[in-house]
């Protein structure tokens, strides 16, 4: 069930749009927002919110690959996988990522620390390779730099 802050917020939306079925991005967002993912009951009330079916709310959600459908850690890192970042060296930062913290792709560490997570591009190749975690943008990594970059996130 979305909380009255959830539902407040999506009405705030919805007068920003000439029709409801707009506001399903945003919807999904002010959830995960709040929660970190969108289970399946969020998005059948969003459907519900919106006059939309949850396969129509579904579509947009997975479509999107930053609005979350499972559960996720505190902190989510994305690695871009462009080719810039391929050329400049993605694969050993994948691989340092992945012995660090000893998860794959689409897994959360025991702890529930992190979720790692491929990323088809972040807007940086001039700076290859990159990611991010959370909202914090890493450029010009190199596989030294990156157990200096997760100690900062608790």
């Amino acid at each position: 069930m979305l909380t009255q802050t959830e539902i407040s917020k999506i009405e705030h939306e919805l007068q920003q749009v000439p029709v409801r079925k707009a506001a399903v991005i945003e919807a999904l967002k002010i959830v995960q927002e709040q929660r970190r993912w969108v289970s399946d009951e969020n998005v059948e009330d969003i459907a519900a919110l919106l006059g939309m079916s949850a396969d129509e709310v579904d579509s947009v959600a997975t479509f999107y690959n930053l609005i979350f459908r499972q559960p996720v850690g505190r902190h989510v890192i994305l690695v871009c996988d462009s080719i810039s970042c391929w050329v400049m060296g993605y694969e050993n930062i994948r691989k340092t990522l992945m012995e660090l913290l000893q998860i794959k792709y689409g897994q959360t560490t025991p702890d529930g620390r992190f979720t790692l997570l491929p990323n088809p591009c972040l807007g940086t190749c001039d700076h290859a390779p990159a990611l991010m975690v959370d909202q914090d943008l890493y450029r010009d990594l190199n596989e030294k730099n990156i157990g200096e970059i997760l100690d900062k996130y608790e």
